[in-house]
């Protein structure tokens, strides 16, 4: 069951919750499911593209720590990052610029958008912010072990019970593909009541494409 269910599905409700919240009519819901799709993808190129070197790959999560809320006249944003520190200035001017170009793109005529930045208290406890780590360091060609060991190490730190990390594809430019895994303290896949938290990733590098899955039990 551990591995043919993904972990966040299988404890909705129990350990982990919705990253929207709304109620739609019927004949409305798919409307209501294409708007957050457009806006978390818009987000997530706003950060690849305007402000890679402000956010990098620790700067923000582009898809499980944006929660959007929506009422009848309001859509509020929470996006999630990792900065110990912005600026008022530049804040602001990341919210306002986010707000023109999503309102534009869902053309919001009755309904104010409103978005606001909170910040990741420990951040190597998200999987995806670590997934973007690890991406990180195998586009620099850095090897595979060491980048894992040192994510692990970042992880422990954090206060967490136990993490599982997989990396699959042609690892260190070798000819054929395999599949590595590094498992550190306890994961415990099948207890639902257990609080674990996932993510699964994909890189491309000039020697193809790298899976990274990632378990942290928290």
């Amino acid at each position: 069951m551990g591995q043919k269910i993904n972990p966040l599905g299988l404890r909705l409700g129990i350990t982990q919750s919705h990253h929207s919240f709304w109620f739609e009519k019927p004949q409305y819901f798919s409307r209501s499911i294409r708007e957050d799709e457009i806006i978390r993808y818009f987000i997530k190129n706003y950060v690849k593209k305007t402000h890679k070197i402000l956010f990098s790959f620790k700067g923000i999560d582009p898809t499980g720590n944006i929660f959007i809320k929506k009422r009848i006249d309001l859509i509020k944003i929470i996006i999630y990052i990792v900065f110990k520190n912005i600026f008022k200035e530049l804040r602001s001017h990341i919210i306002k610029e986010l707000c023109i170009n999503i309102q534009n793109s869902l053309k919001l005529l009755n309904r104010k958008l409103y978005i606001v930045l909170k910040r990741i208290e420990k951040p190597y406890t998200q999987p995806n912010i670590l997934a973007e780590y690890i991406a990180f360091q195998l586009n620099n060609q850095i090897s595979f072990r060491k980048v894992i060991q040192r994510a692990i190490e970042l992880t422990e730190r954090s206060g967490t019970k136990g993490i599982q990390i997989q990396v699959s594809g042609r690892i260190d430019g070798k000819d054929i593909s395999r599949i590595e895994w590094i498992r550190e303290g306890r994961v415990p896949l099948q207890t639902i009541s257990a609080k674990i938290d996932y993510c699964s990733h994909v890189i491309r590098t000039k020697y193809g494409s790298i899976g990274i899955k990632i378990w942290i039990y928290l």
